[in-house]
């Protein structure tokens, strides 16, 4: 299998794993503050349904589905320069790998906040405090060292259902 498609398949890994442990911690965090554990991944929607959508307490396609989705292609596209860089490095340990994803959830968070229009900001700010908008970021970048590391190691091809994939038989 050519790199590239090793660090596609590395990406979408690695993004859902993200995905998966940042949406888990927004239920969390929502819950924490009194909040529907929905509100945030509703909110995500906002860039569809405006800032209304973080008011949204319980599940539905219109913005549960948009919010997830988005939320779940957010990740992927973050975790895209952070696997071009794995790719093209030595192996991490754990903690390395945790270094390196936190410097991309922090340039996540800055371009989310920061540099993007608040249409597109992740939402969230509708919805939760400033401080769990930052634990958002840091359970962003546990997701991506453990996606990364599940990566890692099938790239390697150490993981068996991913062996085939990544050794091209």
């Amino acid at each position: 299998m050519n790199g590239l498609l090793k660090t596609g398949l590395s990406t979408g890994v690695t993004g859902t794993v993200a995905s998966v442990v940042t949406a888990a911690f927004l239920v969390l965090l929502a819950k924490a503050e009194g909040k529907s554990a929905l509100q945030p991944t509703n909110a995500t929607s906002h860039w569809l349904h405006g800032d209304k959508a973080g008011a949204v307490r319980k599940a539905d396609l219109a913005h549960t589905a948009v919010g997830f989705g988005t939320h779940h292609a957010s990740a992927i596209f973050w975790a895209a320069p952070f696997e071009a860089w794995l790719a093209r490095n030595p192996p991490r340990s754990p903690l390395l790998m945790l270094r390196d994803a936190s410097a991309v959830a922090a340039i996540a968070a800055a371009v989310d906040y920061l540099v993007v229009p608040k249409r597109l900001t992740p939402g969230w700010e509708t919805v939760l405090s400033k401080r769990s908008i930052a634990a958002a970021y840091v359970a962003l970048a546990v997701g991506l060292a453990a996606g990364g590391l599940v990566a890692q190691e099938m790239r390697k091809g150490e993981v068996g259902p991913w062996r085939r994939a990544f050794r091209g038989h």
